[in-house]
Parts: structure tokens; sequence; C-alpha cells
């Protein structure tokens, strides 16, 4: 379980950072990938990454504003280009449908794999026997959504001790304890899987923020979880015209983080005038002062998500 930062800055694009896509790695745990926002370049970011269009399962848009999704029309036509043939879900805020449907229309491109787009006001929006994933409305002057992804606990690991004790042999039969099955032993004694199963292991959850100034949702979204990806688009000197335009500071942004009592704070967003990663310092010295295991997001830098 991996973040991917496929672009940073906020707005528009700059020589050093790309507008805003994330892509969550799940290789191990489904061999596919989700991306959170789609602005302009996304895929030339994907050429230029370890990353693979074919293993894209999800897109989740923050909201509509154009450094989130002007990439989306250029992605989805070219994954068709390209030999894609797995479905893709997207979700996002109330007019996504028409803004995919129009532009790919308009432009006669193909998509030639399914394509499904669920528009949402929040709530909880997938969930299998592997992740949940819930989202909440966040305060931005566009309607703007938080998304908080649960990788759900897995079993533990055979406990091989307790098996050598009822003369069980590494095979097939291990298989079916792992997925919970009872098996027989040569001699004939039933064991189950909970008798052989260590502690389930913890499943990992990160909360990935749309464009937001600090309000009451943010939080309980958050709480607890392993990592937080939240905007940082101004130092805090700037917190009033941060506020007018609906944005956060990186101090806010750390406030957030414990309060929620997070594990890691991860910061991105940032406003073109922080040009390169010496002038982003000082924006990491002040979320620092208030949660140390604050993080700055580089383009194409891959973050693992820790227990």
């Amino acid at each position: 379980m991996e973040l991917y930062f496929l672009g940073t800055n906020a707005g528009v694009p700059t020589l050093q950072r790309n507008v805003t896509s994330i892509a969550l790695r799940l290789l191990e745990e489904r061999r596919s990938m989700w991306l959170f926002d789609c602005g302009e370049g996304t895929q030339h970011q994907i050429l230029r990454s370890s990353l693979k269009m074919t293993r894209l399962e999800k897109i989740f848009i923050t909201h509509l504003h154009g450094d989130h999704i002007f990439g989306l029309p250029g992605l989805l036509s070219s994954r068709s280009a390209q030999g894609a043939t797995s479905p893709v879900t997207i979700y996002g805020p109330k007019g996504i449908k028409a803004y995919i449907e129009t532009s790919l229309d308009i432009s006669q491109s193909r998509v030639n794999y399914s394509l499904e787009v669920v528009e949402h006001s929040g709530g909880v929006l997938f969930e299998d026997s592997g992740f949940r994933v819930e989202s909440a409305l966040l305060e931005h002057r566009a309607e703007s959504y938080g998304y908080r992804i649960v990788e759900k606990d897995r079993p533990g690991n055979l406990d091989l001790k307790r098996l050598e004790t009822y003369g069980l042999k590494p095979g097939p039969l291990y298989g079916q304890l792992k997925r919970g099955e009872s098996v027989q032993t040569p001699g004939g004694q039933v064991v189950h899987a909970a008798d052989v199963l260590l502690a389930p292991k913890k499943g990992r959850v990160v909360t990935i923020l749309g464009d937001t100034r600090p309000c009451a949702n943010i939080v309980p979204l958050a709480k607890d979880s392993d990592l937080l990806v939240h905007e940082a688009t101004f130092m805090h000197e700037l917190q009033d015209i941060a506020n007018e335009y609906y944005h956060s500071t990186a101090l806010q942004a750390a406030e957030a983080a414990s309060e929620a009592g997070v594990k890691e704070l991860m910061l991105t967003h940032f406003s073109s005038r922080y040009k390169d990663i010496e002038h982003l310092q000082p924006l990491l010295d002040e979320a620092k002062q208030v949660f140390p295991n604050t993080r700055l997001a580089e383009d194409f830098g891959l973050y693992p998500v820790q227990r």
C-alpha cells in the first residue's frame, strides 16, 4: 500500500511541479491502482513513472476545479488506445459525469472498456472484502470532498509451531486454514483455523483531502489514520489569503493532524510562490512545530503507508 504523487502544485503546473494527482498503489492487496484527482498532464506523469494505466481500477475526484480534473479526458482515451480492457469506476461530485461524457463526446474519443461514473454527496462509496472508502464534504469554493480509505483487517499468519503439534506439513491444507476453513489431519483430527492462526493483521487507513480550509468534517474523517494527506497551499503568515480562497496553511494542516490523532502527515498542493524544495522548507518547519511527523510530498515521490 503506497502513495505515489504525480503532482503537488496548486492551480497551475510549474517547471518543478505538476498539478494535483495521487496514485494509491495496491499491488500486494489487489494488483491495482487507484487515482485521486487527475490534473492536466497526469498521463504524462504516469509515462515518466513506474505506474501502469492497465492497472487503473478507480478514480476518486475531490472537486471539479480544473487543476484536479483537466487530465481526465486524455487519460481515459489514452488508456483505451493502449489496449486496456479492465473496467474503471470514477467517483466524484455532481457534474463529473456530464464533464466526462461531454469531453469524450465532443472530441470523438472512444473508450473501449467499461466506464462507470458515480456522482456522490459523501458517505460510504465502496466496500468489498478488502477495503472500504468513505467520503465527507469539506469547505471550499466548489463542492469538495475528502476520502478515507480503510484496509480491512487480514487474517494473521499461521502458527507454525502449533501446526507441527498436529502433524501438519506445508501444502494445500495450510491454504485452507489461512482462508479460515477447518481441515482434517492424516490421523483424522479436525483442526479449526482459529486454533492455528495468530492475531489478525491490522489494516491501514489513509485519508486524502481535497482543497479545503479548516472545517468540522476533517477530524472525524481523518481520525486515527495511519497517513493523512492534507493541502498546505500557504504558510500561516498568509492565513487571511488562505481563508479567503478556502485553502489551508501548513500550520492548520498540522493542527488537524494532531487533533485527529493520525500517525503521519503529508503536505501537498503548494502555491506556485514556493518554487522549489528550498522555498517549501519553511512550510515543513512550521507544521513540525505542531506535528513533528510531517513530510512534504514531492512529484514522483513514493511513500509506503506504514502501520
